[in-house]
């Protein structure tokens, strides 16, 4: 089986190689920085840093990911301060937010791709003891090389979504034997658990440690994000604000139909929109225009202006700014569930204090939509006309609004200590 995976890779390697070179490459710049080492050529400057015992090497593709996995990076350099902690990531921008988030890495790199010669290589210089994988990115041949090398293995924050589960289900045989090479399978919720059990893990593996990227969320809501950004965005502490955040395509439409409504009944209401994938900015743009809604405006064309804002629309065209964002939040809609992508992390803005939407796609946040919903934080919509009617009886009722608000907070405060609780997981390996 594993042949047939090697030749089905090499094939879409090969033919996918060209388009990299010119779309990705060549014409937008996309993944130059990361291109060398993501075929296992990783430079002297960062070997040399590479020193420590034990060698831990914990891998979150992107941001999301970072996120989730940073207290427990932090929790194991206080257990372990003379360790190497190699942190990898599969995109560029997760990249980025590592360096920013995780401080405690002894080097950055990138995650190889999974072709067995290109493993072997990455895994001849890191040669770690043991290796962290987070939420489900299941790389076969890494995970088979590592094993037969004597690596521990754990995958933290695991997850399946239903799309994910029918997908394996169909393959079980194969998968199957991937999993036999994780040591422990730390998933999110029970829901989680039964899932990769039923797809081939070993029972006695698999352990139920909560969601980690709800660890130390309301200890980030720090004031000064939201001074810093309503002075830059040029926002009043008395407007209230509609923030749209994570939309993918078919989405705005939606966001956009609602905020007319709140116009009618709240003029002065401000709406941010934050696009899941910054690429589709200008189209987000175009989208606005067509629904004749009101101006927009980049929220790079606004700092550093001397000019007062106008416009009524903002569109986030920035990374890594989405947390500090929810700050500024009066409503705040959450995407990727009106559109079936299964939802984005709701715990984000509710650790501001914010009631949150969100549509009825929300498979991959089920346990913080059940948590928020139980203190009425969370609010599920399953159309435009629901969002709009609970979005103005909500903007009607103020102190219903802050009440709700401080009850979710409260749920994520309580929520923590999903690293920890990993961390220790690890350290039963390592003996």
């Amino acid at each position: 089986m594993y042949l047939f995976y090697n030749l089905l890779l090499l094939f879409s390697f090969l033919v996918g190689l060209p388009s990299f070179f010119l779309g990705k490459m060549l014409f937008t710049g996309k993944y130059r920085k990361s291109f060398r080492q993501k075929f296992g050529f990783i430079p002297s400057s960062l070997q040399e840093k590479m020193v420590g015992s034990p060698c831990i090497w914990i891998n979150a593709v992107s941001v999301g990911e970072v996120i989730a996995v940073s207290s427990l990076v932090k929790a194991l350099h206080k257990m372990y301060p003379q360790a190497c902690l190699i942190f990898s990531t599969g995109t560029e921008t997760g990249q980025e937010m590592a360096r920013k988030m995780v401080k405690e890495a002894t080097a950055y790199i990138y995650y190889p791709l999974d072709l067995p010669w290109i493993v072997r290589r990455t895994l001849d210089i890191v040669n770690p003891d043991l290796f962290i994988n987070t939420e489900t990115e299941l790389w076969p041949n890494f995970l088979r090389l590592a094993k037969k090398r004597g690596v521990k293995i754990i995958l933290v924050n695991g997850r399946i979504s239903v799309r994910s589960f029918s997908r394996y289900r169909k393959t079980a045989f194969f998968w199957r034997k991937v999993l036999d090479n994780l040591d422990v399978m730390s998933m999110i919720s029970e829901i989680d658990a039964e899932r990769i059990r039923a797809i081939g893990a070993k029972p006695e593996r698999v352990f139920v440690n909560g969601n980690s990227k709800y660890d130390a969320l309301a200890g980030r809501t720090e004031p000064r994000f939201e001074e810093e950004l309503r002075k830059i965005l040029k926002i009043n502490e008395e407007e209230k604000v509609f923030i749209a955040a994570s939309t993918h395509r078919g989405e705005e439409e939606i966001v956009l139909q609602a905020y007319k409504r709140f116009l009618e009944k709240f003029p002065g209401l401000l709406l941010i929109i934050i696009p899941r994938h910054i690429e589709r900015v200008g189209e987000v743009e175009e989208i606005v225009k067509k629904e004749g809604v009101g101006p927009c405006i980049r929220r790079s064309r606004i700092e550093g202006s001397k000019q007062s804002r106008t416009e009524s629309i903002i569109i986030l065209d920035s990374i890594g700014e989405l947390f500090k964002v929810y700050s500024l939040g009066t409503l705040v809609f959450c995407g990727g569930s009106f559109v079936p992508r299964g939802g984005q992390n709701i715990m984000e803005p509710a650790a501001w204090g914010k009631v949150v939407f969100y549509g009825p796609s929300m498979e991959d946040f089920l346990d913080a939509k059940e948590l928020l919903e139980r203190a009425g934080a969370g609010i599920p919509v399953e159309s435009v006309e629901t969002l709009i009617e609970k979005g103005l009886a909500l903007l009607s009722q103020p102190r219903e609004l802050k009440k709700r608000g401080e009850a979710g907070r409260k749920v994520v405060m309580s929520s923590g200590g999903a690293g920890q609780r990993n961390a220790e997981l690890v350290r039963g390996l390592l003996k």
